[in-house]
Order: structure tokens, then C-alpha cells, then sequence
């Protein structure tokens, strides 16, 4: 059985799932699972006929976290994102994750050490930077193990604790400076 690739989100065309068709065409022994639903989920059927793809439909709590877990990586391929929390779902799940270099998602991903970024701009140069993304991604079994260790590592990162604790860390520094202008 070849790699498993996972997409989970609303299937809407400005997700541009589409984007990961020519990686399937490129790595034949790849598996794709679309999990969630949406307006675009007819188009997507007829993109993705003839191709390893399974439409898994809308999941939530224990089958949501098991199909994140199921995944060798999760692809998401949309530029237009500010963060995704898909992205975090995922790597909370141990799936290191392939995004786009763009908006938020490279603060979230580090490339090459939980995640993959690649370069969405183009649409030949987008699909071969998608491809190398997710090749490099599934190349090698160590270096995905270290990926998913990091992903898990980077997702415990922005918990609730720790976004808390970086508040905090905003309202100190301010009080210190209101302090310092006081004094």
C-alpha cells in the first residue's frame, strides 16, 4: 500500500482541492481521503474520477482524530489562508503537514522539520513545488517520524496554555512600558 494523503475541510472551490490532483498523477502508489463536505464536493468527484480518492464525508470527534492520525501527510493546498486550524488538527494528531508558503501557514509550518511549505504561485511551477513538497515529505521514514514528533511538538505550542501565556506576556510588556513612560 502506497503513502495515504489526507485533506480534511469544507470542500469549497477556494480550498483549490483540485491542486492535489497532478500530485496522484505524479506519485501513483499515493492514496487520497477527502474528509468533510461542501458545494464543490460534485466538481471534486468528477476531477478526482479514475484516481485513489475517497470522499469520507463530514467526520467529528474520535473518527475526525483517527482519520488525522491515519494520514502519512496532510495536504492542504490552498494559498488563501490566514492560519488554518486544520493545519494545527493535524499536527496534534502526529501528521506533519505540505502548505502553501504563503499567509499564515509559514508561521505554523517550519519547512523540512514538521511540515513541508511549498510554492503555490503558478500554475505548472505551483503543481511541480506541490509534488516536490510531498515527495520530500514522504521520502524517507526517519526524517517523516522526526516530522511527525515535530508537528505534535509544534501543535501542544499553540494550546490553549500557551497562546494564554503569550497573552500574558503582551500585558506585562505593555505594563512595564506604561510604568516606564510614568515614571
Amino acid at each position: 500500500q502506497g503513502a495515504l494523503l489526507i485533506y480534511v475541510g469544507r470542500l469549497s472551490a477556494e480550498k483549490q482541492i483540485e491542486r492535489i490532483k497532478p500530485v496522484l498523477d505524479a506519485l501513483p502508489q499515493t492514496r487520497l481521503a477527502l474528509v468533510g463536505d461542501g458545494p464543490y464536493r460534485q466538481q471534486l468527484e468528477k476531477i478526482f474520477e479514475n484516481t485513489a480518492t475517497t470522499f469520507v464525508g463530514y467526520l467529528c470527534g474520535k473518527e475526525l482524530a483517527s482519520a488525522y492520525a491515519c494520514g502519512d501527510a496532510f495536504l492542504f493546498p490552498s494559498s488563501t489562508e490566514t492560519l488554518g486550524l486544520v493545519l494545527l488538527e493535524a499536527m496534534a494528531a502526529g501528521c506533519p503537514v505540505v502548505g502553501a508558503n504563503k499567509g499564515g501557514i509559514p508561521d505554523i509550518i517550519n519547512d523540512g522539520i514538521n511540515g513541508c511549505l511549498y510554492n503555490p504561485d503558478g500554475s505548472d511551477e505551483g503543481a511541480a513545488s506541490l509534488i516536490h513538497a510531498t515527495q520530500r515529505l514522504l521520502g524517507n521514514d526517519l526524517e517523516r517520524q522526526a516530522m511527525r514528533k515535530a508537528a505534535r511538538e509544534e501543535a501542544e505550542r499553540w494550546g490553549w496554555a500557551g497562546a494564554t501565556e503569550q497573552l500574558r506576556g503582551y500585558y506585562r510588556q505593555v505594563l512595564n512600558q506604561s510604568l516606564e513612560i510614568a515614571a
